[in-house]
């Protein structure tokens, strides 16, 4: 038996998807559609949001509501924002399925902490349409959380801690102090912060480091471990106790911890 009681993982960056490319293509090729041209670099800066959130960033970003308002006639609001989204989530819903491999080590981590009597939940910023196509695919590699909490399964998401208080609720866990929350990302782990948790920032497998296994492999030492302090301070700032560059790394963390 552990001092924790659950452990609440991120998906994308964190359990599947190592890198978390899933998004990127989708929002470049949607922001596409309407005449926006956008990069990679600019779809993965708000990452962890909800996605009707992350697409309200990049349009708040002046250089591509610049480009909106040059391919639109009109400066980005609402309804550009609803647009976006419409055409985005059925785009991430195609795509999604060709990015559910789990991150290695992922299982061996979460058999590991079932085996310490913790329960296991999972949040998204995936809508719960996009989800629907992951689930079975995780299941069939090993991983069925207990619970999971979508972008849109609540009025508020990330950064807000309404995800993690309804994850206390399905898994019966209290206090906040006992549960560890698992991201890749700064509004990942704000969520974590906001609901009093003990927070994981994960700094090689997901969207900062924005690396394949096989890109990260071909790493020196040293460019492997300026990447990982890059990402660890960022992960820091946004209030994470403690970083670690893959889900691997949780058991090991967790008996130090212990």
């Amino acid at each position: 038996m552990t001092r924790f009681k659950a452990v609440v993982f991120d998906w994308a960056g964190t359990i599947i998807d190592f890198g978390s490319f899933a998004p990127m293509g989708a929002f470049v090729e949607t922001f596409a559609k309407f005449g926006v041209e956008t990069s990679i670099a600019d779809a993965r800066k708000p990452m962890g949001l909800p996605k009707r959130a992350h697409i309200a960033a990049m349009l708040a970003e002046p250089d591509i509501a610049a480009r909106w308002q040059a391919a639109q006639g009109s400066a980005p609001d609402e309804a550009a924002i609803d647009a976006v989204y419409a055409l985005f989530v059925p785009l991430n819903e195609e795509v999604v399925t060709n990015y559910c491999t789990l991150i290695p080590g992922a299982l061996e981590a979460i058999n590991d902490c079932r085996a310490r009597g913790m329960k296991v939940g999972s949040t998204t910023g995936y809508t719960r349409s996009i989800m629907e196509r992951v689930l079975p695919l995780a299941k069939e590699q090993g991983y069925e959380p207990d619970n999971l909490i979508c972008a849109d399964d609540l009025p508020f998401g990330r950064p807000t801690p309404y995800g993690m208080y309804k994850c206390f609720l399905d898994l019966g866990v209290f206090p906040a102090s006992a549960v560890i929350k698992v991201d890749d990302t700064e509004p990942g782990i704000a969520e974590g912060v906001a609901a009093g948790c003990l927070t994981v920032g994960l700094t090689l497998s997901g969207n900062e480091a924005g690396l394949t296994p096989e890109e990260l492999s071909a790493l020196s030492p040293e460019a492997r471990k300026a990447l990982h302090d890059k990402v660890a301070e960022k992960l820091l700032a946004a209030g994470a106790d403690y970083v670690i560059e893959t889900v691997a790394d949780l058991p090991a963390l967790i008996e130090t911890l212990e």
